[in-house]
């Protein structure tokens, strides 16, 4: 790897680890609930290193819990999953001239918060042509802090007291990572119309709420860029 490889995957490394304070409590949630839903610890370590989904996997340790059918299961980490055909379409025409086994790589690793810290390098950088070793960097680091966050939620488990209230950690993180970029009128509508659509859609079924929300958050904001553009 030259020097300008490096550094850029240096950097990717360096823009994700401040998010790790909001993705370690996260990984020991869901370390916790996979033992208490009935996995056993490899199911739950492995499916952190396969699955690699963050919500969708809280989602299924729950309706694991509750003896919920597989097809039930399956169908909710689907859906909850969608998202991230979102990203990839975000990313796809930075990601195009790529290999196929950089793509496949890159895609494995494209999660919440690494797409939310890579899109922004993808986007601004003056070497687009280096910028896929920013989310190298930023994927391989939250991928290594959520299996050892995961690990230690599996063997910590019950002793990790409730008042720590260590979800609430997750919604603060996304938090973080959306708000500073809210700065026209488009892109705090998007989040807005979001928002509402994920606090109202609670009773949907298999967690749609979730892809209704993205739906109605982009189509709004869509929208609304395209008047502020013309204005």
């Amino acid at each position: 790897m030259t020097s300008d490889k490096m550094r850029e995957f240096l950097r990717g490394i360096g823009d994700q680890l401040p998010l790790q304070l909001g993705v370690v409590p996260f990984g020991l949630v869901f370390g916790v609930l996979g033992i208490a839903s009935g996995l056993s610890s490899p199911q739950t370590i492995l499916m952190s290193s396969i699955v690699f989904g963050g919500a969708s996997q809280v989602v299924f340790a729950q309706l694991w819990a509750t003896g919920a059918s597989p097809l039930i299961v399956g169908s909710s980490v689907a859906v909850i999953n969608l998202r991230h055909m979102l990203y990839s379409a975000a990313v796809a025409k930075y990601l195009r001239p790529l290999s196929l086994r950089w793509r496949i790589i890159l895609g494995y690793l494209l999660t919440d918060e690494a797409f939310a810290i890579s899109i922004k390098r993808f986007e601004t950088t003056d070497r687009p042509e280096l910028a896929h070793y920013h989310l190298l960097g930023s994927g391989l680091t939250l991928w290594v802090c959520w299996q050892i966050a995961t690990v230690v939620g599996v063997l910590a488990g019950a002793t990790i007291p409730d008042e720590l209230n260590l979800g609430f950690a997750i919604p603060l993180t996304f938090m973080a990572l959306v708000l500073p970029n809210l700065h026209r009128l488009s892109d705090i509508a998007a989040a807005t119309s979001a928002a509402l659509v994920a606090l109202f859609g609670q009773a949907l079924p298999w967690n749609a709420w979730i892809v209704a929300a993205a739906v109605v958050g982009i189509t709004v904001g869509g929208i609304l860029s395209h008047w502020e553009d013309r204005a």
